[in-house]
Order: C-alpha cells, then structure tokens, then sequence
C-alpha cells in the first residue's frame, strides 16, 4: 500500500517525469499535491499500470489533488541543456503551476536542484512508494502518450502512438529508413551505431 506523503507537518507536492529514455519527443513532468485523506487502491507507479488503468486514473486524480501541474519540454531544449537538465527543468516548471504553493517536495528519482527555497527529498522508485509522486507518473505519462500520439498523424512511419518514441527494434528501423524528424532529439543515440544522420 502507497504512502500518503513522506511527512506531515508541510504542505507537499510529489513529482516525476515520463520520457526520459525516448529517441524523440518532449520529456514531459507533472508535480501533484492530493489531499491528506487521498486514497485509491488501483494508483501505483505509472510503469506497473496497464494503458487502460492509467486513463483510467487521469480523470480521477485532475478532479481530487489539490491542484496539478504539467509540463512539456521539448527537444530543442534537451538537446541544448542535456536530458538530466532537461528533466529537471520539467519537474520544476510544472511545480511552478501548483496553487497553493508546496512547502515540502518530493521527486521521484535522486537528481534534483533547488526550487525556491522549498525543501525537497529525492526517492529512488518513489512513485512506487508515495500516492503523491504515483498521481504525478500517471500524469506525466498520459499527457506525454498523447502528445506523442498526436504527432504520430504527422509521421507514422516511426509508430510513436505505439513506442511512444522510445528506441524500439521498429523505431530505430524506421530511422535508418527514412531518416529523422524535426522531434527527434539531435543529441541522443539515434542508432546504436549512430549513422550519420544530419
């Protein structure tokens, strides 16, 4: 069973990214403050969820936190800041949308830098552990899918609305093939053998 939050006394907010390890497309973070007496038996780390669980839960978690945030940043930017930066940058843009303000903060994972003055605690596979981050996973990861699925009616022969823009046998196949697109992230890996591309 999640926990609530890590601490008590604080106003908190968790917070992770989906998108991280994509060939293409943003990397995307939300950052969610629930109530204290928040509870759904299904929620979990976005990874251990079905597609169908996770729209399932976006509706769900929008009408009972607290407030929500969500941001995209996109490949123009992770290509110039590096993807660590770049997550980063995410979860602490969509921090900035939540109204009231968190006094405590959660991030899934163990990089983060400084917000505000808002003390925070990073935790490996906290999305797994804390109600808060598992609301943000979810989050991110179905506003993620559907940007990418939207941007796959513009290129579908990488089969984002399948992959999502992670490196796949087929994504990377359609590369070689045809090359790459204006949502391919130019500092990345693109080939195990790394053609040159550009």
């Amino acid at each position: 069973m999640l926990l609530a939050s890590y601490q008590k006394t604080l106003l908190e907010c968790g917070t992770d990214e989906a998108g991280r390890g994509c060939l293409a497309g943003p990397v995307t973070a939300a950052a969610v403050i629930l109530p204290q007496n928040f509870q759904n038996s299904i929620l979990t780390d976005s990874k251990q969820l079905s597609e169908k669980k996770r729209i399932l839960l976006q509706p769900i978690i929008k009408a009972e936190a607290t407030c929500f945030g969500v941001c995209h940043v996109f490949e123009e930017e992770i290509d110039r800041i590096n993807i660590l930066n770049a997550s980063i940058t995410a979860m602490q843009r969509s921090i900035s949308k939540l109204f009231p303000e968190p006094e405590f903060i959660i991030v899934d994972g163990n990089k983060f830098k400084p917000y505000k003055d808002i003390p925070y605690e990073t935790i490996i596979k906290g999305d797994g552990k804390y109600l808060n981050i598992a609301a943000a996973s979810v989050l991110a990861k179905t506003y993620r899918d559907a940007y990418m699925e939207k941007i796959h009616k513009e290129f579908p022969m990488y089969n984002w609305k399948k992959n999502k823009g992670y490196p796949t046998t087929e994504h990377r196949e359609a590369i070689k093939k045809y090359g790459i697109t204006k949502y391919h992230r130019k500092s990345f890996r693109l080939l195990p053998e790394q053609l040159s591309l550009f």
